[in-house]
């Protein structure tokens, strides 16, 4: 419900904060004192137009904070964290406006849209006034009141629950069309790259082993050429063994043993070259043995490349990496699967689509079958409302007409819309149609006596509900709105002391000058002054005995 409201500089109200309890509260006060300016600054916070003229005369900005306490299981706190906001406790709507007209929107010091701020305002509060109704007197809100009222609410969640099945049947059923339909549009193209793709075979990971085993290949082909070179150095030139070191090596050694003899100086020489013959065949030996252990497999070699070659030109051809092409050949074979067994999942899948339909049928029907027989109960009730509000004549009559197969939804088969008579013989109209304000306003709380049960909306706001009617008529009103907030929060704007006497918050809305400047002010009443009120609103102006003694009996008479 709503618990505070804090205004500044709105029009003639300076500064105002105001606490508000559960039960009805009332709002009393001479004509043009302000109470209007107090419900323009709630429906301010509650997201409704913003206008520059809203600002009082020479300040920069207005502002309008509501606060309310809601249960846990509220909907305006899920609509909340669908937003991502958190209220823990209370939820604070706060609107400022510029002078300019330019407006922002909090929730809980949260900037958000005005449309937001709308959408929540539609959930915490329903104002009923002579020339503004919100709430029942749009049709979208009629099916879920006819339900509450018949306490229909578990058919009405196993319709949904059973919509819901219906089109998830029909989604996977239209998925697996389109996949369909998709395959065999590409389909010879598919199998033509499924079966290049097949044969290539790409493996996980093999683009990176090739390139390395390639790698490795053409570094021991390099080693192998550097080997075969120093080789070729040491070995003979010609075909006689002619050339070489080894040669140079002999030769020299048979040079210096025919020196005369004896020839020691030349000893150590000839020792030197015969072991540089011995470290020339080591040499040899041992590059010849190297030779043999690395030298590469060309025709290896050459399929390496070939295969690497071979992938890399498929990762291109279908613009993906070489990693890839494993993942794309088995998508590819996915999607043949599809459509070679496509028809036949496709055809389970229709069937099951038709029996979620005819399962939601089932259900639909049955709630439209109960919803008929609760309308005729709902119209009876309401019936029986209207004649002590001076409404004898009026009729609420209930349309149930069924959606075609494009509407129908969640809630249902059926279009639901509260229509009104308010004389014998007329064609009912909507409420917000055929009826004046006064029998507009009086309607609405008749509805709302009979639909306080099923109602989301915490807080009413009923403005003049008792406009052109006084007496007995006024007193069934004040009755009716005391009903109605044994279960709701209920604030009415009123000039009948009928009604005010049923008020257990009774607030007063006066006009007054301050430093030559007009202002409103709103004040609760104690008992003494409930009484004064209670006497001026019956006797005017001026205040006399009998009229104190009237007030002490309408009060009284409700002890």
């Amino acid at each position: 419900m709503l618990v505070s409201l804090a205004i500044r500089d709105v029009v003639l109200i300076e500064r105002l904060d105001l606490s508000l309890g559960s039960g009805l509260t009332v709002l009393t006060g001479e004509t043009g004192a302000g109470k209007s300016i107090l419900l323009d600054s709630l429906g301010l916070a509650l997201g409704q137009r913003a206008e520059a003229g809203m600002v009082r005369a020479g300040q920069p900005q207005a502002s309008v904070v509501a606060s309310f306490h809601l249960p846990n299981t509220h909907p305006a706190l899920a609509l909340l964290a669908e937003q991502g906001i958190v209220a823990e406790d209370d939820l604070v709507l706060r609107r400022v406006v510029q002078a300019d007209g330019r407006s922002r929107a909090f929730v809980n010091d949260d900037p958000v849209g005005v449309g937001l701020l709308r959408r929540l305002g539609a959930l915490l509060v329903e104002v009923q006034g002579q020339h503004d109704q919100v709430g029942l007197a749009d049709p979208a809100t009629h099916a879920g009141l006819l339900d509450a009222f018949g306490g229909l609410e578990a058919a009405r969640i196993g319709v949904g629950e059973a919509f819901r099945a219906w089109r998830n049947a029909e989604r996977e059923l239209e998925a697996a069309r389109e996949a369909i339909a998709s395959a065999q549009r590409d389909e010879e193209w598919l199998r033509h790259a499924t079966d290049e793709l097949e044969t290539l075979a790409p493996e996980e990971g093999e683009e990176d082993s090739l390139a390395e085993e390639r790698q490795s290949m053409q570094q021991g082909e390099r080693r192998a050429e550097a080997v075969a070179s120093a080789l070729s150095e040491l070995q003979p030139r010609d075909r006689r063994g002619g050339g070489g070191p080894a040669a140079a090596l002999r030769n020299a050694v048979r040079a210096l043993e025919r020196l005369p003899a004896p020839n020691e100086e030349a000893a150590p020489a000839i020792t030197a070259l015969g072991q540089a013959q011995d470290a020339l065949a080591e040499a040899e030996g041992l590059l010849e043995r190297l030779s043999a252990g690395i030298a590469p497999d060309p025709r290896r070699l050459e399929h390496v490349e070939e295969r690497l070659f071979a992938l890399r030109a498929a990762g291109r051809k279908h613009a993906v990496p070489v990693v890839e092409l494993p993942s794309l050949l088995r998508e590819l074979k996915s999607r043949l699967a599809a459509l070679d067994a496509g028809a036949e999942r496709a055809t389970a899948l229709e069937a099951a689509a038709t029996a979620a339909k005819a399962r939601y049928l089932e259900v639909a029907q049955s709630l439209s079958a109960t919803r008929r027989a609760t309308a005729g109960k709902l119209e009876d009730a309401v019936a029986r409302e209207l004649k002590p509000l001076k409404l004898e004549r009026a009729r609420l009559h209930i349309s149930i007409e069924r959606k075609d197969e494009r509407g129908w939804s969640s809630e249902g088969l059926d279009r639901i819309i509260f229509l009104v008579s308010t004389n014998p013989g007329q064609k009912p109209g909507q409420l917000d149609k055929i009826a004046s304000g006064g029998e507009l306003s009086r309607l609405m709380l008749a509805l709302k006596v009979v639909l306080a049960r099923g109602s989301p909306v915490p807080t009413l706001v009923f403005d003049e509900v008792d406009s052109g009617v006084g007496g007995a008529t006024a007193a069934a009103v004040g009755d009716r709105l005391a009903r109605v907030a044994e279960r709701l929060q209920v604030l009415v704007v009123t000039h009948s002391p009928q009604v005010a006497a049923r008020g257990a918050q009774h607030l007063r809305v006066a006009k007054g000058i301050r430093a030559e400047r007009a202002e409103t002010r709103v004040e609760p009443l104690d008992d003494a002054a409930r009484r004064e009120e209670l006497a001026r609103m019956l006797a005017g102006e001026t205040v006399t005995e009998a009229a104190r003694a009237a007030a002490d009996s309408l009060l009284g008479g409700l002890a």
